[in-house]
């Protein structure tokens, strides 16, 4: 019988039987890496999740690549205390991570079959004017009534689109579902541009506030802060790092994008005054990352002091 060398139990009794009373149990970051942190944890051991690409730079000092010589170095990291912990979220915040997650990749499917509909009907003429939905399924067996033969190819195609943008939009009420649940969300949500998924999204990777010294921090988390250099007489700031969390970065720059594009008594705020003022020097795309890094701390300050958006002091979180 093959044994699976995954299994955390498996895990738990070899590392005994090596090491009676171990003070780490060190691990880097992948794909099982909350399975096998909370796993761990729940056998006794004290688990300790630490960035993989910390920890490469180190391992790829070996001569040969092999999983003896790597499970050495993690080793001798842990000995020697030199590794970066990770915060591994809890299986509830993975819950809501893998729902918005299977909803954009429905949403993208569907986007995918569209635009497939769309350039196939165009090689015999058929232009599909502008519209979704319905508009857009209409409008297609609209063009192909008649055309019995490019409808056979074209017309599953279209079912299938539909059955899946109808299992996106199940996803999306269990989403608003769980926005309504949720006192943080709700209370994230009072800022202009900020939706039910990025307030979810937001509220699931943070967790706990707590979590993080300083709101101004979780800016340099998400990756919003830009790369310094200095080295001598050289001292310079690129690009932000884009470290982190990249879904919850672009979603953090479309509510930044809708805040800065949409004029209305909802979105007046002193943060979209600043960011306009921001994109006449600096151009609109650095100014909507620059709203994106104050709306990740803004919404970090409100979830530590429980209060609501404060239109007049948004720029000044």
């Amino acid at each position: 019988m093959k044994i699976d060398t995954s299994d955390p139990k498996l895990l738990a009794q070899m590392i005994r039987k090596h090491a009676p009373h171990p003070k780490r149990v060190v691990f880097e970051t992948g794909p099982l890496s909350t399975w096998f942190y909370h796993a761990l944890t729940a056998e006794g051991l004290p688990a300790i999740c630490i960035e993989a690409r910390h920890a490469q730079k180190v391992l790829n000092e070996t001569l040969n690549k092999t999983d003896a010589n790597d499970a050495d170095g993690l080793a001798q990291l842990a000995e020697a205390d030199f590794y970066k912990v990770v915060r591994v979220k809890s299986f509830d915040s993975m819950l809501t991570r893998t729902l918005v997650a299977a909803r954009n990749q429905l949403l993208g499917i569907t986007t995918q079959l569209s635009n497939q509909i769309r350039g196939l009907m165009k090689t015999f003429g058929l232009i599909v004017p502008k519209g979704t939905g319905r508009v857009f399924d209409g409008n297609v067996r609209k063009l192909l009534d008649g055309n019995y033969s490019l409808a056979q190819i074209l017309l599953p195609l279209l079912d299938a689109w539909r059955d899946i943008r109808k299992r996106a939009a199940d996803l999306g009420h269990q989403l608003l579902a769980a926005a309504r649940e949720s006192e943080a969300t709700k209370l994230l949500m009072t800022i202009p541009g900020v939706g039910a998924v990025t307030a979810v999204s937001y509220v699931a990777a943070v967790e706990n506030p707590e979590n993080f010294r300083t709101s101004r921090s979780v800016g340099a988390w998400l990756g919003l802060t830009t790369r310094r250099y200095q080295s001598g007489e050289v001292d310079y700031n690129s690009r932000i790092s884009r470290r982190g969390d990249n879904h919850l970065r672009g979603l953090l720059y479309e509510a930044a994008t809708v805040l800065l594009t949409r004029t209305t008594t909802s979105t007046e705020c002193s943060l979209r005054d600043w960011g306009l003022k921001l994109r006449e020097r600096l151009g609109f795309k650095r100014a909507a990352v620059a709203v994106a890094r104050k709306l990740a701390v803004i919404m970090h300050s409100m979830l530590k002091t429980g209060e609501v958006f404060n239109p007049s002091a948004g720029a000044l979180a």
